[in-house]
């Protein structure tokens, strides 16, 4: 059961790339990378597709907008929510603080 001298050569799992490993010192001599998959056949589907992420970010915006817009009204309706409970049950006793603790 003697080892070979040669390097021999594996399937990167991460990338797909081929690796060629040296077995006496178990290092990687060399990385032959995977080709790159094209992300687009041709340049009129990235064109619709940059159109497609301009009209999603246009219309995130425009929901950012309306919220900043109604945000004044939620805010008042929050504060005189908060207010009617507070008359509701007035406080009775002093809060604890950390000094009273000690």
């Amino acid at each position: 059961m003697g080892m070979s001298d040669e390097a021999f050569e594996v399937c990167c799992p991460d990338c797909g790339g081929m690796l060629k490993v040296d077995p006496v010192t178990r290092a990687i001599i060399a990385h032959t990378p995977a080709p790159r998959k094209r992300m687009f056949e041709d340049f009129t589907d990235a064109a619709n597709a940059l159109r497609e992420a301009d009209a999603r970010r246009d219309s995130i915006f425009a929901q950012s907008v309306d919220a900043q817009k109604n945000r004044d009204d939620l805010m008042a309706k929050k504060f005189a929510e908060a207010v009617k409970k507070a008359k509701e049950k007035p406080m009775t006793e002093r809060p604890m603080r950390d000094f009273d603790l000690e």
